[in-house]
């Protein structure tokens, strides 16, 4: 019988994205900051295999740490950005990020697409501005509500997978009592999540297709499915939203 750990690499390997996202949203979101020194420090958290990570190292010219937990992902980050020629930018940790340890003020921007979540949007927004210097920057992306009614079939299944789930008013809200200012957001168009979507949901035909004979597989296959499937039916009640805001 095939792991839990087995099933996941096998549906998430050598994709292009662990998250929804596009290159036009990354800079999107970098050029709401300012104040950078010539090779801003970045602490990229959560980083996947690194599309996001070698956008920020192309336009910054900064020094990167990209932290994640799976070292594959890790390691297709190094070919990318081997690929991309900004290898010498970028320092691959790994690391959860429940267990990060860097100085204080160490970092000119931190950055997390998609990945926030783990830690909880508050927390990890309290848990971040310690390593921000003053005058810093945080850009998130988080999955959020985009109506004040949301559609029961997309509550419900929300509320037994990330209950957190809430609004913009309310997560900016969130960033303003954890001491951030200068709060910034705008909302990922549909295209990013198919980026990540697209391509995950032909894995998964792929994986059912190696095991048609399990129905355990066939069952976790199929709750994978239901949220691919509640996307093209409630895309207009919620979606990534990012949000960028400084340290004071």
């Amino acid at each position: 019988m095939i792991k839990d750990d087995d099933l996941f690499r096998e549906l998430t390997e050598g994709l292009p994205r662990q998250g929804p996202g596009s290159t036009e949203a990354t800079l999107r979101a970098l050029a709401m900051v300012s104040g950078f020194p010539p090779r801003p420090r970045i602490l990229d958290i959560g980083c996947g295999p690194g599309a996001q990570t070698v956008d920020l190292a192309r336009a910054t010219g900064g020094m990167i740490i990209a932290l994640d937990l799976f070292p594959r992902f890790l390691a297709e980050l190094q070919a990318r950005a081997r690929a991309a020629g900004v290898i010498d930018q970028i320092t691959a940790l790994h690391c959860s990020m429940l267990a990060m340890r860097f100085a204080d003020e160490e970092f000119d921007l931190i950055w997390s697409e998609g990945a926030i979540y783990i830690m909880g949007f508050a927390a990890g927004l309290t848990a971040c501005r310690r390593f921000l210097k003053r005058g810093g920057w945080l850009a998130v992306s988080e999955l959020t509500w985009l109506t004040d009614d949301p559609p029961a079939g997309a509550l419900d299944y929300w509320a037994k997978n990330y209950p957190a789930l809430t609004t913009i008013h309310s997560n900016r809200r969130t960033a303003a009592d954890a001491g951030y200012e200068n709060i910034q957001s705008f909302v990922l168009p549909v295209t990013d999540f198919w980026n990540y979507y697209e391509p995950g949901e032909a894995r998964l035909h792929e994986v059912r297709a190696r095991h048609p004979s399990d129905p355990q597989i066939a069952a976790r296959l199929d709750e994978a499915q239901l949220e691919y499937d509640l996307f093209r039916k409630y895309s207009d009640a919620y979606g990534y939203v990012f949000y960028v805001m400084q340290r004071p």
